[in-house]
């Protein structure tokens, strides 16, 4: 038997220095000291949640997005968080387009190695391609340690601008690491903050201005970020949606709801429910369901799901990002639905 595929770049491609360090062009998982590619939710012909599985990693629905926009995007720091503060288990990190923010220089230098670092500010009618890092909790922490959260920086859901993946995928106020102290907060030039796209770091550490007073960012801080609620709704199909036998069981976590299609296929498994299957197939017809507390909802949704479906992000046409659960097991001999889900009555579907 052959062995896992070799990887599609090493470290040595991708040096950190000089800060913030070289960035790998698209999508990419990071392991023992090599990459692989992320394209259309796959790491060559594995899906990516089979992928982590089979290094006995979290998939991805236990982990958190996090805007990453200076060096922690370098497969060379990513070992360096390995071999010194212990970061554990592959790193997924996919491309990000941002809209109204910017990497910018921050007005203090890095102590180690008097180096500027990066800061996310606000800046209207900027574009900017950064990453996600799509962390378990066990890997924020590390970052925690890495960034100075509380120090240097704080950790908190920014809702400035607009953060969407490659396929266009709305990531509404995803986490990320803002200033929290003058030093980190941008530095102004001529009364204005300046890209790091625009100044490599041999300029950057010798600019000269004053820290401003505001990264112009919205963010809510967390505590401890749950994954639960990226996103906080959720997309139901079946027995779920509003009306339908089951709704009891979400309504008194709903805080809104509406009508909405997504690409898939819907299929009748005999059992009184429908299942699920993403991609292109005919459409499906469901509801967006918005939630107070996504926690605890999804939690309760979980358990009673059970094992024949797994819980998922998708994307909605014109992205909005939604939970929703998808079949699981074998679809052989059952029938596919051209019509909503209405119940276990066959002329209603």
């Amino acid at each position: 038997m052959s062995g896992p595929p070799s990887p599609d770049f090493a470290d040595d491609d991708y040096p950190a220095a000089p800060y913030p360090g070289r960035r790998p062009p698209g999508s990419f998982v990071h392991d023992d000291g090599g990459g692989w590619y992320v394209r259309a939710g796959r790491v060559g012909d594995t899906d990516l949640d089979d992928w982590l599985t089979a290094r006995g990693a979290a998939p991805m629905a236990d982990r958190v997005p996090l805007l990453c926009y200076g060096s922690n995007i370098c497969p060379s720091k990513i070992t360096w968080l390995r071999s010194a503060l212990g970061l554990r288990g592959p790193a997924v990190l996919m491309r990000a387009r941002c809209h109204d923010l910017a990497a910018v220089w921050a007005s203090g230098l890095r102590v180690v190695d008097d180096q500027r670092p990066a800061t996310l500010a606000a800046l209207p009618g900027n574009t900017e391609d950064h990453a996600l890092w799509f962390a378990t909790l066990e890997q924020v922490e590390v970052l925690d340690v890495c960034e100075g959260r509380g120090e240097r920086y704080r950790l908190g859901r920014v809702d400035t601008g607009e953060v969407r993946l490659t396929d266009g995928t709305l990531v509404d106020g995803p986490l990320a690491y803002t200033a929290a102290a003058p030093r980190r907060m941008p530095l102004l030039c001529d009364g204005r903050p300046v890209r790091c796209a625009d100044v490599p770091q041999a300029g950057a550490a010798a600019l000269t201005g004053v820290a401003a007073d505001t990264d112009g960012l919205t963010v809510r801080e967390v505590d401890v970020p749950l994954p639960e609620d990226f996103p906080g709704r959720v997309f139901v199909y079946g027995t779920l949606q509003p009306t339908a036998s089951d709704w009891w069981r979400l309504e008194p976590h709903a805080t809104g709801s509406r009508q909405a299609r997504m690409p898939g296929t819907l299929y009748d498994t005999g059992l009184g429910y429908p299942g699920l299957l993403l991609g292109d197939g005919p459409g499906v017809e469901g509801w967006v369901v918005h939630l107070g507390e996504p926690a605890r909802a999804l939690a309760e949704l979980d358990g009673y799901e059970g094992s024949e479906y797994r819980r998922v992000r998708v994307a909605l046409p014109g992205g909005m990002w939604c939970w929703t659960y998808v079949w699981v097991n074998s679809t052989e001999g059952m029938r596919k639905l051209t019509a909503p889900w209405g119940g276990a009555d066959p002329s209603r579907r």
